[in-house]
């Protein structure tokens, strides 16, 4: 399988066919504060297909009243709910703790419970929550006065004319969402932005930005440094099943929603999934899963751990080193030569990505890992897998920052990594979309350092105005010309002006970047680069 997904991208998820195939949800990505664990803002009252507890009427979504100062929902008059009679599919407020360190009482749906030792645990999805906060909770966290029980619908005739029914959940039913999409801002077409100037709006400002109506951005967002997460929330978008780690539309099986392994223990680390992965049925009742740190194969106990390392002679990744600067080292690896090491790879990555399906096919696709170096080997740190072959100039598929290293840089190097093998190639590149809302944060963060240091750099000759166009850009950098344009757009850079287009830029802009770019200490160095591109369409099946 080949993975980025995410890596948060784990990159992550995205982040975002192929080893980490990026699958459209059909409905907008959600926000940051909310993957983040931060409680949303209150809507208005919800009704839907949900009866209350004695089964008689539509019932308000129970959200926290504003005014409460405990912020728990005000019980509606009616009998208290027995903790025997919440079942799978059932919805009610869940005492949880978010991370201002605040008792919230967000909606949640029970998926599964189960009995240990005569005690009753809930495992709960928070409504419009980022899933890896699904969790197991007691019933004393339960506010059983609000349960919304699922209403049986009367059966439906179906094309066979047998009757059907409809699931009660709407988020299993896909012909229940909805996806409002506005009106996007027009792209000026390449031809249009083909060349541009670097333009001062005014005497006082180096560069200035013209803004434009509805489009306002702030300047810290070129500071931020999310980690890529390659799941989708991206529009739509056919993906291929091709890969070990192709995107899974359907998402619909109750198993694959909940988290099946408590802890991976991985060298020094123990890290706590976010997402279900396809590791073999018996070890998911363990405590602690304990994962080989150079080969990543898995064992049940300490003892096997142990027993393994006695034997694993590998401290390293398998493949070919082709970056070593300091501690950190790239390593390449063939999906054929490596299926082993390949697929354990896979299978730890699907713990942090979403909407992710596992197939054991990873001869297409090379995998670069990334390590830091000590006294005791080469740690993995994170990972971006790519196809072999991309009739898309896709130049990543899958793209993860482990979560110990996450919101460190670690994931702005990875696909920093990941264009300087493309210059080598002499190609452009681009993620494989769509990408998710961390994975687009991470890319976006990394174009506008990119573009705003070339254009920054870019210096008048006789008295002239800057000039530079988009394909320029594009070839410098190796970003994709689409992205270029994107990029120049969210910035709000690219203007009209006297008959042409030109970009503009202010004194916030200059100022978030250079502040962006003195929190950046991690950078490529080419010169530690050693690799030689392959043409694989002369390589028969790779």
């Amino acid at each position: 399988m080949a993975g980025v997904p995410g890596v948060p991208g784990v990159p992550g998820g995205g982040e975002g066919g192929g080893p980490a195939r990026a699958a459209a949800r059909g409905s907008a990505a959600a926000p940051r504060d909310r993957a983040a664990g931060k409680a949303p803002p209150p809507p208005g009252p919800h009704r839907g297909p949900w009866a209350g507890p004695d089964g008689a009427g539509e019932v308000e979504r129970a959200w926290p009243r504003p005014g409460s100062a405990s912020g728990r929902p005000e019980a509606k008059a009616g009998r208290r709910m027995a903790e025997g009679e919440v079942s799978e599919g059932c919805r009610l407020p869940v005492l949880r703790r978010n991370q201002d360190n605040e008792d919230e009482w967000p909606l949640a749906e029970i998926l599964s419970v189960k009995d240990i030792s005569g005690r009753k645990l809930f495992y709960v999805h928070y409504i419009d929550f980022n899933k890896r906060l699904d969790e197991w909770v007691t019933h004393d966290r339960l506010d059983l006065k609000r349960v919304q029980v699922p209403r049986k619908e009367a059966k439906t005739p179906t094309k066979n004319g047998l009757p059907g029914s409809r699931p009660g959940s709407p988020d299993r039913d896909p012909k229940r969402k909805v996806e409002v999409v506005s009106p996007a801002t027009p792209v000026p077409t390449p031809t249009e932005t083909s060349q541009a100037s670097v333009f001062p709006q005014n005497g006082s400002a180096r560069r200035a930005v013209a803004a434009q109506p509805g489009r306002k951005r702030k300047s810290a967002c070129l500071g931020t440094d999310e980690d890529s997460q390659d799941s989708s929330d991206g529009a739509p978008s056919a993906p291929r099943m091709t890969g070990s780690l192709v995107s899974d539309r359907s998402h619909d099986d109750i198993v694959t929603r909940m988290k099946n392994i408590e802890c991976i223990e991985l060298g020094r680390h123990r890290l706590k999934p976010w997402y279900f992965s396809p590791y073999p049925q018996e070890l998911t009742g363990l405590p602690v899963l304990y994962l080989c740190e150079f080969c990543l194969k898995y064992g049940h106990s300490l003892r096997c751990l142990q027993r393994h390392l006695t034997k694993c002679d590998l401290r390293h990744p398998p493949g070919n080193e082709i970056y070593r600067k300091g501690t950190i080292s790239f390593f390449e690896i063939d999906g054929r030569k490596n299926k082993s090491y390949s697929q354990n790879l896979c299978l730890l990555a699907k713990c942090f990505l979403d909407h992710k399906t596992l197939y054991y096919d990873t001869d297409p696709f090379l995998f670069y890992v990334m390590t830091e170096y000590d006294c005791k080997g080469f740690h993995i740190v994170g990972y971006f897998s790519k196809e072999k072959e991309s009739t898309e100039d896709y130049n990543v598929a899958c793209i993860l920052t482990l979560p110990p290293y996450q919101r460190r840089g670690y994931g702005k190097l990875l696909i920093e990594f990941s264009y300087e093998l493309s210059k080598v190639e002499g190609k452009t590149g681009t993620p494989e979309k769509p990408l998710s809302d961390l994975g687009l944060l991470s890319y976006r963060s990394y174009w506008s350092q990119t573009i705003l240091e070339i254009l920054m750099g870019l210096k008048a000759e006789a008295g002239e105005r800057p000039q530079i166009t988009i394909n320029e850009i594009s070839e410098i950098t190796s970003i994709k010309k689409e992205d270029v344009i994107s990029t120049l757009q969210y910035l709000n850079l690219i203007n009209y002006y006297k008959g042409q287009y030109i970009l503009t830029l202010s004194e916030d802009i200059v100022e978030g970047h250079e502040r962006a770019m003195l929190k950046r200490l991690l950078r490529i160095d080419a010169k530690c680069l050693h690799f030689t591109p392959k043409d694989w369409s002369k390589r028969g099946k790779w």
